[in-house]
């Protein structure tokens, strides 16, 4: 991974403030699934704001009666 590259990713008290969700819902999401997509080096954890955008998009509804 190249300079520019690693510099797109923040980590996740920056993609948590990104959404308007808590550290502790991220880390939820991202240990039991339906979170963002991330990458994993070593212990860091860091998220593509693409990522996090087209993540948001697909939790949006018009109702809380529709089934996701």
């Amino acid at each position: 991974m190249d300079s520019a590259e690693s510099n797109r990713f923040i980590n996740v008290t920056a993609a948590s403030k990104y959404l308007g969700i808590s550290t502790s819902t991220l880390n939820k999401l991202r240990v039991y699934g339906g979170g963002p997509v991330y990458i994993k080096l070593g212990r860091r954890v860091g998220y593509d704001p693409a990522d996090l955008d087209m993540w948001r998009s697909a939790n949006r509804r018009r109702s809380t009666s529709v089934a996701a």
